[in-house]
Protein backbone atom coordinates (compact mmCIF):
# COMPACT_ATOMS: atom_id res chain seq x y z
CA UNK A 1 0.00 0.00 0.00
CA UNK A 2 1.39 3.52 -0.95
CA UNK A 3 2.27 5.67 1.82
CA UNK A 4 -0.73 8.11 2.56
CA UNK A 5 -0.54 11.79 2.73
CA UNK A 6 -1.38 13.45 5.71
CA UNK A 7 -4.62 15.25 5.59
CA UNK A 8 -5.94 18.22 7.27
CA UNK A 9 -9.06 20.27 6.98
CA UNK A 10 -8.69 24.44 7.62
CA UNK A 11 -11.75 26.43 7.92
CA UNK A 12 -11.52 30.11 7.71
CA UNK A 13 -14.16 32.07 9.23
CA UNK A 14 -15.46 35.36 8.13
CA UNK A 15 -14.02 37.69 11.01
CA UNK A 16 -10.29 36.02 10.20
CA UNK A 17 -10.60 37.54 6.36
CA UNK A 18 -12.04 40.58 7.30
CA UNK A 19 -11.45 44.05 8.82
CA UNK A 20 -13.72 45.96 11.10
CA UNK A 21 -15.60 47.01 7.31
CA UNK A 22 -16.27 44.02 6.71
CA UNK A 23 -13.73 44.67 3.69
CA UNK A 24 -12.39 41.25 2.64
CA UNK A 25 -8.29 41.45 3.13
CA UNK A 26 -5.96 39.96 0.26
CA UNK A 27 -3.01 39.51 2.86
CA UNK A 28 -5.07 37.86 5.20
CA UNK A 29 -6.20 35.03 2.34
CA UNK A 30 -2.43 35.32 0.90
CA UNK A 31 -1.00 34.15 3.72
CA UNK A 32 -3.53 31.21 3.94
CA UNK A 33 -2.61 30.13 0.83
CA UNK A 34 1.35 30.61 1.63
CA UNK A 35 0.90 27.90 4.45
CA UNK A 36 -1.22 25.65 2.74
CA UNK A 37 1.51 25.47 -0.31
CA UNK A 38 4.07 25.21 2.38
CA UNK A 39 2.07 21.95 3.91
CA UNK A 40 1.73 20.44 0.06
CA UNK A 41 5.59 20.55 -0.26
CA UNK A 42 5.71 18.72 2.77
CA UNK A 43 3.12 15.71 1.47
CA UNK A 44 0.27 17.25 3.79
CA UNK A 45 -2.80 17.91 1.57
CA UNK A 46 -4.96 20.93 3.09
CA UNK A 47 -9.26 20.63 2.28
CA UNK A 48 -10.01 24.63 2.76
CA UNK A 49 -13.44 25.28 4.14
CA UNK A 50 -13.69 29.01 3.44
CA UNK A 51 -16.60 31.28 4.52
CA UNK A 52 -17.05 34.90 3.13
CA UNK A 53 -18.93 34.74 0.02
CA UNK A 54 -21.69 36.52 1.41
CA UNK A 55 -19.95 39.36 2.74
CA UNK A 56 -17.91 39.43 -0.45
CA UNK A 57 -21.71 39.64 -1.99
CA UNK A 58 -22.44 42.27 0.25
CA UNK A 59 -19.33 44.69 -0.63
CA UNK A 60 -20.04 44.38 -4.48
CA UNK A 61 -23.81 44.85 -4.23
CA UNK A 62 -24.09 46.84 -1.32
CA UNK A 63 -27.81 47.24 0.21
CA UNK A 64 -30.51 45.49 -1.81
CA UNK A 65 -34.17 45.64 -1.95
CA UNK A 66 -35.56 42.31 -0.67
CA UNK A 67 -36.16 42.44 3.02
CA UNK A 68 -36.45 39.01 3.29
CA UNK A 69 -32.86 37.41 5.18
CA UNK A 70 -32.79 33.87 3.65
CA UNK A 71 -33.65 35.00 0.56
CA UNK A 72 -30.74 38.03 0.63
CA UNK A 73 -28.05 35.52 1.86
CA UNK A 74 -29.00 33.52 -1.40
CA UNK A 75 -28.50 36.78 -3.33
CA UNK A 76 -25.36 37.70 -1.51
CA UNK A 77 -23.55 34.19 -1.97
CA UNK A 78 -24.48 33.67 -5.27
CA UNK A 79 -22.81 36.86 -6.35
CA UNK A 80 -19.65 36.75 -3.56
CA UNK A 81 -19.25 32.88 -4.02
CA UNK A 82 -17.56 33.50 -7.63
CA UNK A 83 -15.71 36.65 -6.76
CA UNK A 84 -13.70 34.58 -3.16
CA UNK A 85 -12.87 31.65 -6.12
CA UNK A 86 -11.43 34.05 -8.24
CA UNK A 87 -9.58 35.33 -5.09
CA UNK A 88 -8.32 31.56 -4.11
CA UNK A 89 -7.91 30.99 -7.76
CA UNK A 90 -5.05 33.48 -8.48
CA UNK A 91 -3.34 33.46 -5.38
CA UNK A 92 -3.26 29.54 -5.93
CA UNK A 93 -2.31 30.46 -9.15
CA UNK A 94 0.99 32.32 -8.12
CA UNK A 95 1.67 29.69 -5.90
CA UNK A 96 1.63 27.20 -8.23
CA UNK A 97 -1.10 25.42 -7.72
CA UNK A 98 -4.53 24.25 -8.52
CA UNK A 99 -7.68 24.76 -6.35
CA UNK A 100 -11.30 24.00 -6.86
CA UNK A 101 -14.67 24.49 -5.50
CA UNK A 102 -16.57 21.97 -3.99
CA UNK A 103 -20.36 23.53 -2.65
CA UNK A 104 -22.11 20.98 -0.50
CA UNK A 105 -25.64 21.38 0.83
CA UNK A 106 -26.27 18.40 4.03
CA UNK A 107 -27.91 16.53 2.21
CA UNK A 108 -24.96 15.36 0.30
CA UNK A 109 -23.77 14.14 3.35
CA UNK A 110 -26.25 11.78 4.18
CA UNK A 111 -25.60 7.97 3.77
CA UNK A 112 -25.78 6.43 0.20
CA UNK A 113 -25.31 8.01 -3.28
CA UNK A 114 -25.25 11.63 -2.55
CA UNK A 115 -22.33 10.72 0.31
CA UNK A 116 -20.26 8.41 -2.32
CA UNK A 117 -20.47 10.60 -4.74
CA UNK A 118 -18.40 13.43 -2.51
CA UNK A 119 -16.37 11.05 -1.25
CA UNK A 120 -15.43 10.36 -5.05
CA UNK A 121 -15.31 13.91 -5.21
CA UNK A 122 -12.72 14.82 -2.50
CA UNK A 123 -10.85 11.71 -3.04
CA UNK A 124 -10.34 12.59 -7.29
CA UNK A 125 -9.13 16.34 -6.69
CA UNK A 126 -6.80 14.91 -3.59
CA UNK A 127 -5.32 12.76 -5.96
CA UNK A 128 -4.54 14.53 -8.41
CA UNK A 129 -2.87 17.14 -6.02
CA UNK A 130 -5.75 19.83 -5.88
CA UNK A 131 -7.04 22.10 -3.23
CA UNK A 132 -10.49 21.69 -2.90
CA UNK A 133 -12.18 24.50 -1.66
CA UNK A 134 -15.50 23.70 0.34
CA UNK A 135 -18.51 26.31 1.58
CA UNK A 136 -22.06 25.58 1.69
CA UNK A 137 -24.34 26.15 -1.44
CA UNK A 138 -26.10 28.41 -0.04
CA UNK A 139 -27.59 29.93 -3.33
CA UNK A 140 -29.99 26.45 -2.76
CA UNK A 141 -29.67 25.17 0.40
CA UNK A 142 -32.95 24.87 2.11
CA UNK A 143 -33.05 26.53 5.64
CA UNK A 144 -34.22 23.54 7.06
CA UNK A 145 -31.56 21.69 6.17
CA UNK A 146 -28.59 24.41 6.59
CA UNK A 147 -25.46 23.08 8.29
CA UNK A 148 -25.66 25.38 11.54
CA UNK A 149 -22.34 27.14 10.33
CA UNK A 150 -19.11 26.42 8.14
CA UNK A 151 -17.71 24.48 11.53
CA UNK A 152 -20.31 21.85 10.86
CA UNK A 153 -19.26 21.52 7.33
CA UNK A 154 -15.65 21.51 8.21
CA UNK A 155 -15.85 18.66 10.95
CA UNK A 156 -18.37 16.61 8.07
CA UNK A 157 -15.72 16.91 5.53
CA UNK A 158 -13.03 16.12 8.10
CA UNK A 159 -14.66 13.11 8.61
CA UNK A 160 -15.22 12.27 4.98
CA UNK A 161 -12.13 12.50 3.68
CA UNK A 162 -10.51 10.63 7.05
CA UNK A 163 -8.57 13.83 7.71
CA UNK A 164 -5.56 13.52 10.95
CA UNK A 165 -6.61 17.25 12.18
CA UNK A 166 -9.15 19.61 11.59
CA UNK A 167 -7.90 23.62 12.40
CA UNK A 168 -10.74 25.83 12.77
CA UNK A 169 -9.36 29.44 12.43
CA UNK A 170 -11.29 32.17 14.54
CA UNK A 171 -10.52 36.01 15.29
CA UNK A 172 -9.53 34.54 18.77
CA UNK A 173 -6.27 32.63 19.87
CA UNK A 174 -8.60 30.01 21.28
CA UNK A 175 -10.70 28.90 24.15
CA UNK A 176 -10.45 31.45 27.27
CA UNK A 177 -11.17 30.74 30.93
CA UNK A 178 -12.98 34.02 30.70
CA UNK A 179 -13.30 36.85 28.19
CA UNK A 180 -10.34 37.13 26.04
CA UNK A 181 -9.30 40.87 26.78
CA UNK A 182 -10.04 40.46 30.98
CA UNK A 183 -6.73 40.07 32.62
CA UNK A 184 -7.37 37.11 34.81
CA UNK A 185 -8.53 35.32 31.83
CA UNK A 186 -6.22 31.95 30.40
CA UNK A 187 -5.70 29.99 27.59
CA UNK A 188 -6.77 26.37 27.23
CA UNK A 189 -3.98 24.90 25.63
CA UNK A 190 -5.68 21.37 25.58
CA UNK A 191 -9.02 20.09 26.13
CA UNK A 192 -10.61 16.69 26.57
CA UNK A 193 -13.81 16.03 24.88
CA UNK A 194 -15.60 15.36 28.75
CA UNK A 195 -14.14 18.16 29.64
CA UNK A 196 -17.06 20.90 31.16
CA UNK A 197 -15.49 23.98 29.58
CA UNK A 198 -19.03 25.49 27.75
CA UNK A 199 -19.17 27.39 31.07
CA UNK A 200 -16.55 29.72 30.35
CA UNK A 201 -18.11 30.87 26.86
CA UNK A 202 -19.38 34.49 26.28
CA UNK A 203 -22.01 35.66 24.18
CA UNK A 204 -21.51 37.55 21.37
CA UNK A 205 -23.39 39.58 18.83
CA UNK A 206 -22.57 39.63 14.88
CA UNK A 207 -24.19 41.28 12.01
CA UNK A 208 -25.81 40.24 8.65
CA UNK A 209 -23.20 38.30 6.59
CA UNK A 210 -20.72 37.54 9.62
CA UNK A 211 -21.19 34.52 10.34
CA UNK A 212 -22.97 31.85 12.38
CA UNK A 213 -21.26 30.50 14.34
CA UNK A 214 -20.10 31.53 17.49
CA UNK A 215 -17.55 29.68 20.07
CA UNK A 216 -20.31 27.80 21.52
CA UNK A 217 -20.76 26.08 18.18
CA UNK A 218 -17.09 25.99 17.86
CA UNK A 219 -16.64 24.52 21.04
CA UNK A 220 -19.62 21.82 20.61
CA UNK A 221 -18.27 20.92 16.77
CA UNK A 222 -14.10 20.82 17.96
CA UNK A 223 -15.77 18.39 20.82
CA UNK A 224 -17.85 16.29 18.27
CA UNK A 225 -14.93 16.24 15.49
CA UNK A 226 -12.03 14.99 18.30
CA UNK A 227 -14.00 12.12 19.50
CA UNK A 228 -13.62 10.28 15.84
CA UNK A 229 -10.38 11.01 16.51
CA UNK A 230 -9.59 14.04 14.53
CA UNK A 231 -7.80 16.48 16.42
CA UNK A 232 -9.24 19.47 16.44
CA UNK A 233 -7.68 23.17 17.28
CA UNK A 234 -10.03 26.72 17.46
CA UNK A 235 -6.77 28.85 16.66
CA UNK A 236 -6.19 32.70 15.42
CA UNK A 237 -6.77 33.05 11.35
CA UNK A 238 -4.43 36.03 11.51
CA UNK A 239 -1.64 35.28 13.74
CA UNK A 240 1.09 34.55 11.32
CA UNK A 241 2.37 31.00 10.34
CA UNK A 242 -0.70 29.45 12.70
CA UNK A 243 -1.54 26.39 10.07
CA UNK A 244 2.26 25.68 10.45
CA UNK A 245 2.58 26.03 13.98
CA UNK A 246 -0.24 23.93 14.94
CA UNK A 247 1.31 21.86 12.39
CA UNK A 248 4.81 21.52 14.03
CA UNK A 249 3.32 21.43 17.41
CA UNK A 250 3.59 24.53 18.90
CA UNK A 251 1.24 25.24 21.79
CA UNK A 252 -0.68 27.95 19.52
CA UNK A 253 -4.75 27.69 20.34
CA UNK A 254 -6.37 25.24 21.76
CA UNK A 255 -6.58 21.92 21.37
CA UNK A 256 -9.13 19.12 21.34
CA UNK A 257 -8.37 15.59 22.00
CA UNK A 258 -10.68 12.73 22.97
Amino acid sequence: MENKKKRIVVKVGTNVMTNKDNRILGPVLKHLVEQIAELYEEDVMTVLVSSGSAIAGKEILGEINITDASKRRQVYSSVGQPRMMRHYYSIFHDYGMRCAQVLATKRDFSPGIHRENMINCYESLLSEGIIPIANEDDAVSVTMSMFSDNDELASLVAELIGADSLIILSDTDGLYTGHPDDDDSEKLNKVQVDQNVEKYVQQSDKGEGEGRGGMESKIKIAKETAAKNITTYIANGKRQNVILDIMNGKPVGTKFTS
